[in-house]
């Protein structure tokens, strides 16, 4: 597994953890002032370019301008977690989108802006790869990982906003690209994702040394994750085979500590297919700086207590700002025995601090803050703890093939049994039939609190009976199909007239 992580530096004004010890991995400077041409012609610099790529994948939770974690922003239209915060004007946006009632002034403003950078540094690392710089090999290699990024990218923008602009080279002036519906982004995405997994030019695994870079197996998971989303069922027998070759690697498997995959020591084991990486080595991301810098993960600043004495192994000072408390209803759903709810809910109570609004005494414990997860930064250790977000997990790959065999009538045997596979590694009894229901539960239980749950109650069509009015009073609107995608940020529209918001 990989234990240590290492920040990668160079000319772009952020930069991202990719790995963690090869050292020629780490070697990035700083352009002279040379024509691109001139100066995207060897391994060293293409990788550079390759690396900024990346960096996008580090700004969501705080990039300078406001704190969008991918975790919170898909939680919080959940049925899981509370917004939280100070109060309900607090992070303003979050709770609007938690209550459906969403708007231009009030949306996920900045995801637009931080994946549009990415897919414009991916197009960038494309084109200098055409110019034939470098090995062919890692040439190859730089270009595959950039387009497999820029699918992810617009995977991101795809589920939340769904009807956006479209290009796969860069924009000159006016700066303007065809907003697509969703279908049609889908429709374009889905070939380009189809080549990239069809060239097998990225390894199904990498070596420790690169973890953090994106593999065949992670694009097998992004296939299996859109076509499941899309409802294709034309594509469900292609995203099947996919994750039988995840399953049938002995590069993957279940971690037998269900705990430990929330542990330091616990990242990029086995059952890891994909994180972001975060570190608070020499991390120098702080206040007025974030995205210039490259360092750690504020999430668990986010959505910790506020005015903590000092226990649990997180020091008094560092603090919380109580957003994403999670519900007593959530904590309940776990039954006596699953591993899962001790190593999901931070329960709290008896613990004297500052209550926020919405406060249960119950937190994620997953992307906890400790005091040794920031220990090594020396600016802001708010903004700088090193815990990685998992994005795809070998549990997941288990889960979307049960629910694919079942859907194209395949084996119920092999179906059960991935079923049982994840159920049993939590401690409890296996189910005695494999069925949608089952697996969904499975899944809500397996990936709470890592922005799952929403989606998947938008995909199978249970939003709109389980997204509804609470009895607290908290969430006073009913989910209906037109807030499947939320409202693109009024700045976008005002920037360019002839996008489309959505009809939310």
């Amino acid at each position: 597994m990989n234990k240590n992580k290492s920040i990668i530096t160079g000319a772009f004004v952020a930069a991202f953890m990719l790995c963690s010890c090869s050292d020629s991995f780490l070697n990035v400077t700083n352009p002279t002032g040379e024509p691109l041409e001139e100066y995207y012609v060897n391994d060293a610099t293409l990788n550079e370019a390759l690396t900024s790529a990346y960096a996008p994948l580090h700004w969501p939770d705080w990039d300078g301008t406001a704190y969008n974690d991918l975790t919170v922003d898909a939680e919080i239209m959940g049925d899981d977690f509370w917004v939280g915060g100070s109060s309900i004007t607090d992070n303003q946006h979050w709770h609007k989108l938690f209550n459906f009632e969403g708007d231009g002034n009030n949306t996920l403003a900045t995801l637009w802006t931080d994946f549009y950078s990415g897919i414009k540094r991916c197009n960038d690392v494309i084109k200098y790869c055409s110019w034939g710089g470098g090995t062919e090999a890692n040439r190859i290699s730089y270009e595959l990982q950039a387009r497999l990024l820029r699918v992810y990218y617009y995977n991101i923008l795809w589920h939340y906003y769904g009807n956006v602009p479209f290009y796969l080279e860069n924009l000159s002036l006016p700066y303007t690209a065809p907003q697509l519906t969703a279908d049609e982004i889908y429709a374009q995405l889905l070939p380009e994702l189809e080549d990239i997994i069809n060239s097998e030019g990225l390894p199904l695994r990498w070596a420790s040394s690169e973890s953090g870079r994106v593999s065949q197996a992670m694009a097998y998971m992004l296939y299996a994750e859109m076509v499941m989303y899309q409802n294709d069922t034309q594509r469900y027998s292609t995203a099947l085979a996919y994750m039988k070759k995840i399953i049938d690697s002995p590069d993957y498997s279940l971690n037998p500590d269900y705990a430990n995959l929330w542990e330091e020591s616990g990242e990029w084991c086995a059952e890891s297919i994909f994180e972001i990486n975060y570190d608070d080595n020499n991390a120098q991301r702080d206040w007025g700086d974030a995205a210039k810098n490259a360092g750690g993960s504020v999430l668990p600043t986010l959505i910790s207590p506020n005015g903590w004495p000092g226990s649990d192994d997180w020091a008094a000072g560092l603090d919380g700002w109580g957003f994403l408390p999670l519900r007593l209803e959530t904590r309940d759903m776990f039954l006596e025995g699953d591993v899962r709810r001790d190593a999901t809910v931070w329960d709290v109570t008896g613990i004297t601090y500052t209550d926020r609004y919405q406060d249960t005494h119950l937190w994620l414990k997953k992307y906890r803050p400790t005091s040794d997860n920031c220990k090594d930064s020396p600016a802001s250790k708010n903004l700088n703890y090193n815990n990685n977000k998992r994005i795809y997990r070998y549990a997941e790959t288990l889960l979307n093939a049960a629910e694919l065999l079942i859907l194209t009538n395949g084996s119920a045997t092999d179906a059960l049994n991935y079923l049982n596979q994840v159920r049993t590694r939590a401690g409890l009894t296996g189910y005695d039939v494999c069925n949608i229901d089952n697996i969904l539960n499975e899944r809500h239980l397996e990936f709470c609190g890592e922005g799952k749950r929403y989606f998947d109650l938008v995909r199978t069509g249970n939003a709109a009976t389980v997204l509804v009015p609470d009895t607290y009073g908290y969430r006073t609107n009913s989910w209906t199909p037109s807030k499947k995608y939320i409202p693109l940020a009024q700045s976008e529209l005002d920037a360019d007239p002839t996008l489309k918001q959505n009809d939310y």
